[in-house]
C-alpha cells in the first residue's frame, strides 16, 4: 500500500506507520524463522483451493453413505460426514457430455459438438479461475480433443493425462488406462512399464502440484479414470499382475468392479489426507462427485432397492450421481441437503468461491450453490433441465426436466421417480398438485425451446 501524501492526513499517516512498526516487532520471532528466499505462508486475499474429484461411471449407488450395501468406501463416507452430501445431484448420461457440461455451465444443447470432443471456442471453469490468478492442473481421464495444446488452450496449466492425442489401445488391442498405462505429462509421452498403476501416477502428480502451490490458490481437477471399464484388477487385489499392460476387451471382468471402488476411495483419502499434510486443509474446497451412472453388467444392492447400472441412458441410474462437499469453517459437518444440483452449476459455484468474475458476455445456465455449502437452503434452484444425445444429433436428442420426486420428458411422458424409479409407469391420472409440478417441468423446457444446437446451426 503507498502511503498518503496528502500533507493534511500527516497526523493519520503517521499514527497508520507507527501501529504498523509495532506489528512488525510483534511478529519479529515468527519472521525470522521463515527463510528470506522462501514465499510467505500468507495468502492473497486467503482465496480457497478449490479440488474436484470425479469418478468414472460411479453412480449414486455406489457409496456406503448414499446406501450402498455392496461396497466399502469408509474415506468418501468419513469426508461426506465432515461436510456436506447431495441427495439430488445429475450429471448427464455418458462421460463426454458430463464433461463439457460441468466445465463450461452451459446445458448441451447449447455448446454440445460431439463425443470426444469440446469445442475450442468455449471457456472453462479453468480459464476463469487462472484469469483470477489461480494455478490450474488436471490429472486423469482427458477426452475432449486430440490437439497437442488441448489442456493448455482450455485453462490447464500442468496436466499428465489418458486419453490426449493416443487412443485407448496400443498395438496389441490392449486397453491403456489402468496397468501400466500410456500417459501424456504436459503434451509429452509417458509409458509405463514397472507395475505401475494410473491412479496412483494421477494422484503423485496432483499431490506434487499441490505441495509446490501451497502458498498460492489453486485448481486441482481430478477426473478419475476409474472405474470405466475394463474391469479389471487393482494394487490392492489378491491377483493384482505388475507385468499386465491391460485387458484386450473392451468390458474386463466385472468381479473387479468392488475393488475398483475401493482403490477410488483408497485415492480420495490420500488426495484429502495431504491437503492435511500441506496445512491448507482449513482453506480448500474438495469436492466427490461421478461423471454419469454405473455401467451396465453392474448390479448394487442398497437400503433402498436394487440398482442395475443405466450408463447411457436417461433413467435416474444412468445420470444421478454422488456429490460431497468438504470446506472446514465453512461447511458444517454431517449435514445432508435434497437441494437439486446439476453439472452446469459447477462453474458459477466455482467462480463465486474463487472470486473469479463470469464475464458479462458469457452465458452461463448453471445456478451457483454456494449458499448451500454455506448453510443457507432454499435459494438454489426448484429444478434442471437436460438435453442429451451422445453425438450431438438434435434429431436424436431426447430431454427433459426433473426436480427431486417428477420428471417431465419433452415428449409428455410425467413420472414419479421417487416410486418408479426405472420409469415404467407414467402418471395418467394426476393429483392438483402433480398438475402444478407438470405445469413448471413443462415452463422449464420451455425455456430451453429456442435454443439451436450447434449441429442443426
Amino acid at each position: 500500500m503507498s502511503p498518503n501524501t496528502d500533507p493534511r492526513n500527516n497526523m493519520l499517516q503517521q499514527t497508520l506507520w507507527s501501529t504498523l512498526g509495532i506489528l512488525a516487532c510483534s511478529l519479529a520471532f515468527t519472521a525470522a524463522s521463515v527463510p528470506a528466499d522462501e514465499p510467505s505462508p500468507q495468502r492473497s486475499g486467503d482465496r480457497p483451493n478449490i479440488v474436484l474429484i470425479m469418478a468414472d461411471d460411479m453412480g449414486f449407488e455406489c457409496i456406503g453413505s448414499n446406501g450402498s450395501l455392496d461396497y466399502q468406501t469408509p474415506n468418501i463416507d468419513r469426508i461426506a460426514s465432515e461436510g456436506l452430501r447431495f441427495e439430488h445431484c445429475y450429471s448427464q448420461p455418458i462421460c463426454t457430455p458430463s464433461r463439457v457440461k460441468l466445465m463450461t455451465g452451459m446445458t448441451n444443447k447449447r455448446n454440445y459438438v460431439k463425443f470426444g470432443m469440446l469445442d475450442r471456442k468455449q471457456t472453462t471453469f479453468a480459464h476463469l479461475l487462472k484469469s483470477a490468478g489461480y494455478r490450474t492442473c488436471i490429472a486423469g481421464k482427458w477426452q475432449l480433443g486430440s490437439e497437442l495444446d488441448s489442456p493448455r488452450h482450455f485453462g490447464f496449466e500442468e496436466s499428465l493425462l489418458w486419453q490426449h492425442t493416443r487412443g485407448r489401445m496400443d498395438s496389441q488391442k490392449r486397453d491403456t488406462r489402468y496397468p501400466n498405462p500410456r500417459l501424456e505429462r504436459n503434451g509429452t509421452k509417458e509409458d509405463y512399464d514397472e507395475g505401475e498403476f494410473s491412479s496412483d501416477l494421477f494422484a503423485d502428480f496432483l499431490c506434487d502440484f499441490m505441495e509446490t502451490n501451497r502458498d498460492q490458490p489453486f485448481l486441482a481437477y481430478y477426473p478419475m479414470a476409474l472405474v470405466h471399464c475394463p474391469f479389471c484388477p487393482t494394487p490392492d487385489s489378491e491377483d493384482w499382475d505388475p507385468t499386465s499392460h491391460g485387458s484386450k476387451t473392451y468390458k474386463g471382468q466385472p468381479e473387479y468392479f468392488g475393488d475398483m471402488v475401493a482403490y477410488v476411495d483408497k485415492i480420495v483419502g490420500r488426495i484429502d489426507q495431504k491437503l492435511g499434510d500441506l496445512g491448507i486443509r482449513e482453506n480448500t474446497l474438495l469436492i466427490f462427485t461421478g461423471d454419469n451412472g454405473t455401467d451396465k453388467p453392474i448390479v448394487t444392492q442398497t437400503r433402498f432397492g436394487e440398482v442395475v447400472g443405466a450408463k447411457g441412458e436417461m433413467v435416474d441410474a444412468g445420470n444421478h450421481v454422488t456429490c460431497i462437499a468438504k470446506w472446514p469453517g465453512v461447511i458444517q459437518p454431517q449435514r445432508l441437503t435434497s437441494q437439486i444440483i446439476d453439472f452446469s452449476d459447477f462453474l458459477p459455484t466455482m467462480c463465486e468461491v474463487a472470486d473469479a468474475e463470469v464475464p458479462a458476455n458469457l452465458t452461463i445456465d448453471g445456478q451457483s450453490f454456494l449458499p448451500v455449502l454455506q448453510g443457507i437452503e432454499g435459494q438454489g434452484r426448484e429444478s434442471m433441465f437436460m438435453w442429451y444425445e451422445r453425438n450431438g444429433r438434435p434429431n436424436k436428442a431426447r430431454e427433459f426436466a426433473r426436480n427431486q420426486r417428477y420428471k417431465l420428458y419433452g415428449d409428455g411422458s410425467f413420472f414419479d421417480v421417487e416410486m418408479d424409479r426405472n420409469e415404467k409407469s407414467p402418471l395418467q391420472s394426476l393429483t392438483d398438485d402433480q398438475k402444478e409440478i407438470r405445469s413448471k417441468l413443462q415452463a422449464k423446457i420451455d425455456s430451453f425451446a429456442n435454443i439451436i444446437p450447434p449441429q442443426a446451426r
